[in-house]
């Protein structure tokens, strides 16, 4: 991937990783419409490149993110802010149903939108630097980019009402406790943390990989029959792949597998 961004750095640490570095660092990589926009046609591109195996998503300087852009927000209407809400919340989905595993290196502060796009990715690993919350009640709004949703759907409800209504931050450690992230390093170890952890996932099977979180998203807000049934479906077409047989015979004879994606 050879396009320049204005406000994003691209890079490729390891070999199948397409590192997002958001790169506002005098805005604290807040969320305009340029930085949607380009990060909604990098996740594109990724999505068909065979090359990209999985995206690790971080930020420049002191800030993962630190929410959307406030003097945009000053400026719009109840109209104009549905199209500002549902630009953010495509450009998050999309992140999200990538079929290809992500992760985001929290390097500071996740606020507001900040905070929505972390919840976006896979996984996530934070520094122990890093801070959290869904401070938009102090501007009479609410969260906009996914955060009433997913936030309850990882630390549960009375939490996430906590977080949401107060307008409170928590930091790193508490976020880990409360399971909106899985991980904590000191801030050095953060991105090699982070390429590891993905590497770990990148080196199983893909279409595994790929059916494991479209079945816990979309199954997530199913009955538990149907939710099921879809596990059992996507179980039978695993099945069917040549993947399926090379982790076999790798177990049975005790060797590493290679896994080719068919």
């Amino acid at each position: 991937m050879t396009t320049t961004f204005e406000t994003l750095k691209i890079s490729t640490p390891e070999i199948g990783i397409l590192q997002i570095t958001l790169h506002r660092p005098d805005k604290l990589n807040a969320l305009n419409s340029t930085l949607l926009g380009e990060l909604a046609q990098v996740l594109l591109q990724a999505k068909t490149d065979e090359k990209v195996k999985g995206i690790l998503l971080t930020g420049e300087g002191k800030a993962f993110c630190a929410g959307a852009d406030i003097n945009r927000l000053a400026e719009i209407n109840a109209q104009q802010g549905l199209q500002f809400a549902e630009q953010g919340q495509n450009v998050f989905r999309l992140l999200e149903t990538l079929g290809k595993p992500s992760i985001a290196a929290i390097n500071g502060f996740a606020f507001g939108g900040g905070c929505e796009l972390a919840m976006s990715a896979t996984m996530r690993i934070a520094s122990t630097a890093a801070k959290f919350g869904q401070p938009e009640v102090k501007l009479g709004v609410i969260p906009g980019y996914g955060g009433t949703q997913r936030l309850a759907r990882l630390v549960g409800k009375g939490r996430a009402l906590d977080l949401c209504l107060t307008g409170r931050f928590i930091d790193a450690e508490t976020a880990l406790n409360w399971g909106l992230v899985t991980g904590l390093t000191e801030p050095e170890k953060l991105l090699s943390e982070a390429i590891n952890s993905l590497k770990t996932v990148m080196s199983m099977a893909p279409i595994a990989i790929r059916s494991v979180m479209e079945v816990i998203d979309t199954g997530y807000d199913l009955t538990l029959e149907d939710a099921l049934h879809l596990e059992a479906v996507h179980f039978a077409l695993t099945c069917a792949t040549q993947d399926k047989q090379e982790g076999v015979s790798a177990f049975l004879a005790k060797r590493a597998a290679e896994f080719k994606g068919e």
